[in-house]
Formats: C-alpha cells, structure tokens, sequence
C-alpha cells in the first residue's frame, strides 16, 4: 500500500491515543475523588500525592508535545502500536498509583511503598521509551532539546531504580519534591508554546 501523510491520520492516530491517556486520567481523578469523598478511610502518604501530582503533569505534557506527530512524513504501524504502548505505560503507572482497593494495607504509605518496585521500574521504563518517542520525531528535534534532555532522561532512570530498591522515605519524598519542581521548570522553559 501507498503511504499516505495526511492530518487525517495525525488526528486519528491523536484521537485513539486519547482514549487511552483518557482513561489514565480519569483513574487519577477517581482516586482523588475517593480520597475527597471518603477522607478517614484510608491514610493518606504526601508522598504519593506527590506522584499523583506528577503523573498528571507527566500525562498532560505528554498529550501536548505529541502534537509534534505532525512532523512525520509517514507512519507506519509500528509507530502506531509504539505510540498506543507508550500511552499504554501511562495507564499502567496511574493503576499502580490507585489501584482497585487498598483495604489489604494501612494506607497510602504502606502501600505505594510496597508497590515501589513495580511503580519505579515502570516510570523507568516511560524515560526510556520517552527517548525513543523524542528519537521517533528526528534527530534535528533531538538535537534542539540539547544536551539537557538525555542527561534528564537518564538522572531519572537512575533515581527511578534507586527508588525502586529502596524504602527510604526521605530519599522518596527529596525524589519526589525535586523531581515535580524540576518537571514544572522543565515544561515551561522547553515547551510552553506548540
């Protein structure tokens, strides 16, 4: 078959992609609104809002730079289930962050850290195939990012497995602090404007 690069086809492709980034956002928001509607239920971990909190950032910023899909002369399938995969890591993050229940656990803390491994292991995995989304959109995009982007990509895969392997609740709440004031910084100066 011809390839075919019309905006057609980013919007299909944008629209299947927003089903499922929808669905990661509202796992997010019904969690909090559990929170909010049952506040005594379970204890709450600042620490774990801290990554909701970031996870919604991550998922919203995620959605506006995915407009650079335009850049593409074709897309094939490959790109296309790599693309619905990546968004498919972002569900999968935000169920790991509000799961179904909690009622095994004694809270919030007890649970996200019991879920560290699993939570870390993925959002490392998200870095890396972040590098191989930003590679998709070419090298001169790479190269516009700068030297700071691969460096960032890597200090969080690295956190990310330290976190995982550890229980350490002040390394988790300097991780998380400083990574959403870094995360905020990072979206304003590098992609405040499409």
């Amino acid at each position: 078959m011809q390839a075919v690069a019309t905006p057609e086809v980013y919007v299909y492709i944008r629209t299947v992609m927003s089903m499922v980034i929808g669905l990661s956002l509202a796992r997010l928001l019904t969690g909090l609104g559990g929170i909010v509607q049952s506040p005594g239920k379970f204890r709450v971990y600042w620490v774990h809002l801290g990554w909701v909190a970031s996870m919604f950032l991550f998922i919203i910023h995620f959605w506006w730079w995915e407009y650079r899909l335009q850049s593409l002369a074709v897309i094939s399938f490959g790109v296309y289930l790599f693309l619905i995969s990546f968004c498919c890591l972002f569900f999968f993050l935000c169920v790991l962050i509000f799961p179904t229940t909690i009622e095994d656990y004694g809270g919030y803390e007890e649970y996200f850290i019991s879920r560290r491994r699993w939570f870390f292991g993925m959002l490392a995995v998200t870095y890396v195939v972040d590098f191989l989304d930003t590679l998709l959109k070419g090298k001169a995009y790479l190269a516009a990012l700068g030297w700071e982007y691969p460096l960032r990509n890597a200090v969080y895969i690295v956190l990310c497995v330290v976190a995982a392997w550890t229980a350490n609740r002040r390394f988790h709440a300097v991780f998380v602090t400083a990574g959403l004031i870094y995360q905020i910084t990072w979206i304003f100066r590098l992609y405040d404007v499409i």
